[in-house]
This record gives structure tokens, sequence and C-alpha cells, in this order.
């Protein structure tokens, strides 16, 4: 076999393992869970290993470097010196590292896969796949499904597809929904193929339909109403254009009001009183990112930050800012938003420079059709969407929806070359080998930090399966930490392990019979100290650690621990319940009672600690005064 026919297969497995890509990650719940997301990671690196192979065995090695290239880079290198001068190293190293695998995929996607037939390839195959998802998510609308494969979602009357949020799904959809469109207006597929991918296109509609997300039906629409400008002043595609928009406009305004949960959702939003708690995380945020407004808290640090700003309506643990924009202000700061902003300035500059391009003509006999100009309005019109979405949710955080939406902007790059020679680079030796060492140098990085998170994975999984707090589940955790030594969340539930096994003594399992549980707190405490160090802003570690001390009878010394807990979550139900067991253990319960009542007020349901322990003060306050009284009575008798 020649290099020629090695170089052709090199590049088919790239395209083959971008598609997998491309699929395996919306199926798999958006990727957003450890073992999804390594396998994403894996079959990027094969990815990286074709690539490096072609460099040295294509007849005429060239790199496609359009402007947009220089911002990645910048981004990513911003990513790595950010890592390295972050608070909480495992959480921004994860973060890291998905910005690294985005920088790769999107370099190996525009210098590899710019053929028009792997573009029309990739493309037909995300409106089918987004045509099945949808089919899905139409099946647990209908039925009140609160199944994603097996697992449970909060949304039983809403369509989510092979996603645990209608919000991501809905972003998903609305970026391969234009394709679908284009494809079927413009393109040179033979007419049966236009009417199944037409067909599709309308499923995919429905999905963004049952998905209830008003951020994915705004978005769409504003994106729909751009594509259809746009077709609308081309006179060649004017009637089919005006046809299929009648088509889907009567399809909404006949079936939306017929649907009680559309007009729930719909009232909602007309009415000015839409999801509070979504808008009730951007003042946090702001006041988050304005710590460090030129660089930004750290990246995926919003999570770790938002306690110590946490508004007293909400009790639940965000994990993201429902605002893109926002999310990467906190993260990355102004210098990060910038590098994001100028790929996306560039990415725009490309696109209209290309526009004249690929621009279908019109002849003396009709419209002309171009695959080329199909994809660019399809693709474009899919990552605007996204971009209204992302105004008011967190899709970008979502590993399936960002390489989708990474995976775009590569290929619509990629019709910069149908405008001037002058984006291609000649790749000599030197070149050739520089290039070499960046792959090899992601290759064994991202190869390392993979095998590194698999082996903690596995431990964290069997931890997992095991008796809660047991033993047995304390040395899981253990094996797990040894693996990867930065995780602060291991630490601390090593600690509570040993914290619960303390507090219910050692005869209560299996080969620990006579263990003296002040060892035990000895130990937790020191897990929950490697906690505090690695992660300095999580308050439960430093309630934990409080709690050791007053269970070991050092009462004097856990006072400033559970000060610095309410420092760092002054709105938290938990922290002000655990705060008021200190002062039960102290015996203060005047005190307890308050902390008690202040929890309640911020968790009235669902917070059995306040709850059970405010009415056995309020026995021991009534038992105390009713004592004081008899005592005086008895006194006074005299």
């Amino acid at each position: 076999m020649n290099r020629d026919a090695l170089d052709r297969w090199c590049e088919r497995g790239i395209l083959a393992l971008v598609l997998v890509i491309l699929m395996f990650g919306p199926l798999a719940t958006g990727a957003v869970r450890t073992l999804e997301f390594l396998i994403i990671q894996g079959l990027t690196l094969g990815v990286l290993i074709l690539w490096a192979a072609r460099l040295w065995m294509g007849p005429r090695a060239r790199l496609l470097w359009p402007p947009i290239c220089w911002a990645v880079v910048a981004f990513a290198i911003y990513a790595v010196a950010r890592y390295r001068t972050s608070d909480i190293e495992y959480v921004a190293r994860e973060e890291m590292v998905r910005v690294l695998i985005y920088a790769f995929l999107f370099f190996a996607i525009l210098n590899n896969l710019k053929r028009q037939e792997f573009i029309q390839i990739i493309s037909l195959t995300l409106v089918f796949l987004a045509m099945a998802i949808s089919f899905y998510a139409i099946y647990q609308f209908i039925t009140g499904s609160d199944r994603v494969w097996h697992f449970l979602k909060p949304y039983p009357h809403r369509g989510s597809g092979t996603y645990i949020s209608p919000d991501h799904l809905g972003g998903f959809l609305e970026m391969v929904l234009p394709l679908g469109l284009a494809y079927t207006l413009m393109s040179r597929l033979k007419s049966a193929a236009k009417v199944f991918t037409g067909y599709a296109s309308l499923v995919v509609l429905a999905g963004i339909a049952v998905t209830a997300s008003r951020g994915s039906w705004f978005s769409t629409l504003l994106a729909l109403a751009v594509f259809f400008s746009v077709l609308l002043a081309h006179r060649g595609h004017r009637l089919p254009s005006f046809v299929l928009l009648v088509v889907i406009v009567a399809a909404g305004v006949f079936l939306m009001p017929k649907s009680q949960l559309f007009q729930a959702r719909t009232k909602v939003l007309l009415t000015g009183r839409p999801d509070a708690m979504r808008f009730a995380l951007w003042r946090p945020a702001v006041r988050i990112w304005q710590e460090n407004v030129w660089w930004g808290v750290g990246p995926g640090h919003f999570d770790a930050r938002f306690r110590e700003y946490r508004p007293q309506e909400v009790q639940r643990r965000p994990e993201r800012v429902h605002n893109d924009y926002l999310n990467t202000l906190v993260d990355w700061g102004v210098a990060g938003a910038a590098l994001v902003a100028a790929a996306c300035g560039l990415l725009i500059w490309g696109l209209a420079k290309t526009w004249r391009f690929v621009r279908s003509p019109v002849g003396e006999l009709g419209p002309g059709r171009s695959n080329r100009f199909a994809f660019v309005l399809g693709a474009a019109t899919g990552l605007l969407a996204i971009a209204f979405h992302s105004v008011v949710d967190f899709n970008m955080q979502i590993p399936a929806n960002a390489i989708l939406a990474v995976a775009l902007m590569a290929m619509l790059s990629s019709h910069l070359r149908f405008t001037t020679e002058k984006f291609w680079v000649e790749m000599g030796p030197g070149k050739k080998a520089l290039a070499s060492a960046a792959l090899l140098a992601g290759l064994v990085y991202l190869g390392q930090q993979g095998w590194r998170r698999a082996r903690e994975y596995v431990w964290l999984e069997r931890a997992a399966h095991a008796s809660l707090f047991s033993p047995a589940q304390a040395e899981m955790l253990r094996q797990a930490f040894a693996v990867e030594p930065a995780n602060a969340d291991t630490a601390y539930a090593v600690g509570e392990a040993l914290r619960r096994q303390s507090q219910e003594g050692g005869d209560s399992y299996r080969n620990m019979e006579g263990v003296d549980y002040r060892q035990l707190a000895e130990q937790a405490r020191e897990w929950f100290g490697r906690s505090q160090k690695l992660n300095p802003w999580n308050g439960y570690s430093f309630l934990a650690y409080g709690w050791c001390l007053d269970w070991a009878d050092r009462k004097a010394e856990s006072g400033p621990y559970f000060d610095r807990a309410e420092q760092l979550d002054p709105n938290g139900y938990f922290t002000m319940a655990n705060i008021g067991l200190h002062y039960v253990e102290l015996g203060n319960y005047a005190a307890a009672k308050s902390w008690f009542e202040r929890s309640l007020r911020l968790q009235p349901t669902e917070n059995i600690i306040a709850k059970d322990y405010l009415e056995i003060t309020q026995r021991r306050l009534l038992e105390a005064a009713t004592n004081d009284i008899s005592a005086r009575l008895s006194t006074l008798s005299r």
C-alpha cells in the first residue's frame, strides 16, 4: 500500500472518529459524566495519532491557518497559565483538559475534514441523529416518562431526549435544525434525500417544541428569522423558503395553543415572571467576578465560590451560572472573555469574507444549488441560535454541545480557503517537526491525565457501590485519593466516613470492634484538614473539622472552624443547622434555637436536622425555665 492510500485511510479514520465523538456525546447524556468524557478524550487521542501520521505520509503537507487559529491557541495557552495559579488545582485542571481537547479537535477538523463530501457526511449525520433523539423526546413528552436510558430525570413532562436537561437538548437541536433546513432548500442532494432531510428537520423542530425550554424556543425563533430573511432576500430561493416558512408557522399556530404546558410556559414568560431561580444566580456571579475582574476566580471555580455569595432563595448547588457569558467572566476574567470574543469576532470576519464566494448563483434556468452555501448558512445560523440561548443557559459547559459548536466553527473556518491562498502554510521538515511535537505533547499529557482520571474513577465507582460510610468504602476512597491526591472532595468523603464511624462507634462495623471513637475522630479531622488545604472555599470541611473537635471534647478549640464555615456559607441552611448542633454540644440551647430557626427559614421543608433539634432545644429551654421557676418558688416558700 503506497503513501497516498495510507493517507486516505488516515483521513477516513479521522472522519470516523470525529463522527463517533459527535454522535456519542449527545447520546451519552451530553458526556457530562466522567466515564463518557473519558471515552471522548480517548477518541480525541486517536484523532491526534492519525493526524500526526498524515503530516508525514501526505504527498504535500499543508496546514490551513486562518486568523481564528491564533485566538484558539492564545486561549489554550491562557487556560494552561490560569490553571497553574488557581486556588483549587483539581477543578482547574479538569477545565483545562476540556479546553485542550476542544482546541485539538478544532485544529484536527479544520485541517483534515475540510473536503465538501466530509462536511456533508457530518452535517447529514447530525441531522438524522437529531431526528432520532427528537423522536425519543417526543415519546417522553407524550408518555410523561421520567427516564433517560436508565437514568432518572427531574423533568417528567418535558422532552429531554438523551440529555438529562431539556434545555441542553434544546441547545443541541437548535444548532442542528438550520443545517437540515439549509440542505433541504439549497443543497445538491437528490430529491429523495431532500425529502428525508426536510422530514428530519420538521421532527427536530418538534423536538425543540417538546423540550418546553423557553430559552431554546426564543433562540430558535430568532435564528430562523435570520435564516429565512436571508433566503427570502435571495430571489432563487424565495418561493421554496416561503412555502416552508408557511408550513412551520402554520404548524406552530395550530399545535402549540393545544398544549397546556406550552400555554403555562408562555404565560410565565409573557407576564414578566420567568424562572427567578435562574436569574438569582446572576447577581452572586457578578460579585464573584468582581473579586478578580481581569483574570477571574479560576477555571470551574464558580460552584466552589458560590456559597459565600448565596442568596437566601437558592439552597441548591448550581454548579454553573445560567449564562455562558457571565460564566466565562467568573472563571476566566476579562482576559479570557476577550480571547473568546476575539475568536468569535474572527469567525464572523471569516464568514463575511467567505459569504460571496459560497453564495449560490442564480442562472437563467433558476437558482443554483450549492452544498457550500447550504452548510455556511446552516452552520452560521445554528451557532447564532446557541449564542442567543447562552444568555440564559450554560450549554457551552455541556461537552457534547461545546464540541458540536467547535466542530461547526472549524468547518466554517475551513471555507476561508475559497477566498485566498494566503491562509495555507507549507509544511517543510522543520514545521512538520514542530507540529508533530505539539501533537506529541498533547498525546502524552492528555493520555496521562486520562489514565489517571480513569483509575480514580474506578475506585470512586467501587466506593459508591460499597456500604455507606463503612470501613470498606473508606478504604476504597483512600485508594482513589492515592491515585489523585488533589481531589478535595475525595479527602472530604474519607473524613466523613471516618466521622460517621466515630459517631456510631466501632462496634457498629465488622472488624472494628473495640476501636476507639476518639482515634477515628482524629483520623477524620486529618482528612478534613487535607480537604481544606485542597479547597479552602468548602465550608462543609470546616463544619466537619469543628464537629470532630467537639466530639473529642475539645470544644474550646472548635469555635473558629464553625465561624469560618459561616463566613463561607452565610445563607446555607445545612451550615446553619450544623452550627446549631455545635451550640447544642456547648449546652447553649438559646443560641442553638436561633440557628435552627434560621436554618428552617432558609429551608422550611426537607430540613430534618433543624426541625428535630429545634423541638429538642425548645423542650430543654422549657425544662430549664420550669426548673428555674420551681427553684425560686421553693426559695420563697422557706
